[in-house]
């Protein structure tokens, strides 16, 4: 699956397959407040419908994907 999306954020830990931890990096929002990155993963049900490289963004309100 592929959404044609450039980035991917999330807020729900659960949701992501084969989290991996990271220390550094932030998002900015459109009202200028950063979002610190806490982890990147994939979301999916199995390999062939997963969506790579999503971010883990702490105080994220809304699962996003981002076309730019």
């Amino acid at each position: 699956m592929d959404s044609g999306c450039s980035r991917y954020m999330i807020d729900e830990k659960d949701l992501l397959l084969n989290l991996a931890l990271k220390d550094g990096g932030s998002v900015t929002f459109w009202d200028n407040v950063k979002g610190k990155v806490v982890g990147i993963g994939m979301v999916g049900q199995s390999h062939s419908t997963t969506i790579r490289n999503v971010l883990l963004i702490e105080g994220l309100k809304h699962n996003f994907l981002i076309i730019s």
